[in-house]
């Protein structure tokens, strides 16, 4: 099959809508639903982020992509009892494979910005894999091949319309690539540098030079999940994940902001008076996740007050003080920070300490990278020009 015709573009006003090769033949299969262009961005650009994952680390990986940016992305480390509750997936009945794991980490990261989101998976998608999948709002998968189990599941779905598109792995693209804006065509070489390349951590102007072995994995995860983020970005990872990715901000500092407060509140779910919240039985899974979200920020209010939190609870929690939380995000440490260009100023340096960053890749080559630096140095993070900009559109 050389082209699939779509029922609209990116919106329904944009039409005719289809995608197609010019030589050969699509290296995929919709194996179910019917997927749109919007499904296709992610699903490619999903798809590239696992496979390249899973070559530099050795890991199944896993990615939860909305909008053409990742929501969250992972590898299939195994998951602590802490965090297989916050994920919400401590009471699945089958053993938690290790691609299982890797989804459960992208799309427990950020849930919120995960709903309806569309998966990737850099192995074959099993049945442990399919049942988290199908308890949550999503719009579709795509995988290198489905066990038949698996498969069954999905095809349950959403009434059978969940979309399921199988991708060969073997599959690798022309050298060149092109799209068109206004009717004009850009044309460039495809980005194929390797993040995983040791030369990339060479150059370390902090004082602090050391960069244990699970940080120079978390950087390689940070620095690849930004190459196919909408750029500006900056993304924090901690222990094989994706905690916090700020995406498509103009300014760098706001993306740093934007990705820390993530990262921060990824870290207070697993504060013991949110694990312990006494949610009402039944309770919807997005109206469980936005009223977290909701508790420990500042407008906790909205859900605590009288006559709103018997609509949650089945009795009033007491808030998370702002004292509470900043002593609780105070605890996190060693997390990796990447970020897809220069950091301008030290400010975002000062905004990543906040979060407990200890480690940092960037490209460096700011006029204020002696700003940077001293930043870095006063903090005792350990800092590597990479000298390769990530920048994605």
């Amino acid at each position: 099959m050389k082209e699939l015709a779509l029922k609209y573009g990116c919106n329904p006003n944009q039409k005719p809508s289809r995608i197609f090769v010019e030589e050969g033949e699509l290296p995929l299969t919709v194996l179910g639903g019917r997927p749109g262009y919007i499904n296709f961005l992610d699903a490619l650009n999903s798809w590239q982020l696992v496979r390249e994952l899973k070559e530099a680390t050795g890991m199944p990986a896993a990615a939860s992509f909305k909008h053409v940016s990742p929501a969250g992305a992972a590898i299939g480390l195994p998951l602590s009892p802490t965090l297989a509750k916050i994920y919400f997936v401590d009471d699945i009945k089958v053993p938690l494979t290790p691609i299982a794991c890797a989804y459960a980490r992208a799309r427990g990261a950020d849930r919120m910005s995960s709903y309806g989101d569309f998966i990737a998976l850099s192995d074959t998608c099993d049945e442990a894999t399919a049942l988290l999948i199908k308890r949550e709002v999503s719009d579709g998968v795509i995988a290198p091949g489905y066990t038949e189990e698996a498969l069954q599941i999905l095809r349950e779905k959403r009434k059978g319309t969940y979309n399921i598109i199988q991708v060969d792995s073997a599959y690798r693209p022309a050298p060149i690539e092109r799209k068109q804006v206004f009717g004009i065509t850009f044309e460039q070489g495809r980005n194929e540098v390797r993040l995983d390349d040791p030369a990339l951590f060479e150059n370390i102007p902090t004082v602090c030079k050391e960069f244990t072995e699970e940080a120079r994995r978390d950087l390689i995860i940070s620095l690849i999940t930004l190459k196919y983020t909408q750029s500006n970005s900056v993304c924090y990872v901690k222990d094989g994940q994706a905690i916090g990715i700020g995406a498509g901000q103009q300014s760098r500092i706001h993306c740093t902001r934007l990705a820390g407060n993530k990262a921060d509140i990824w870290w207070l779910r697993q504060h013991p008076k949110v694990m312990g919240l006494p949610f009402v039985p039944g309770i919807r899974r997005a109206d469980r996740d936005n009223t977290i979200d909701i508790y420990v920020s500042d407008d906790y209010e909205d859900v605590l007050a009288d006559g709103q939190w018997q609509q949650f609870f089945t009795e009033r929690p007491e808030p998370l003080t702002r004292e509470e939380k900043k002593q609780w995000i105070a605890r996190n440490t060693d997390v990796a920070l990447g970020s897809d260009a220069f950091f301008p100023f030290g400010d975002n340096v000062e905004r990543a300490h906040k979060s407990g960053v200890r480690y940092i890749a960037q490209a460096g080559g700011s006029v204020r990278d002696d700003h940077v630096i001293a930043t870095c140095d006063k903090y005792g993070i350990a800092m590597a020009f990479t000298g390769v900009r990530l920048f994605h559109h």
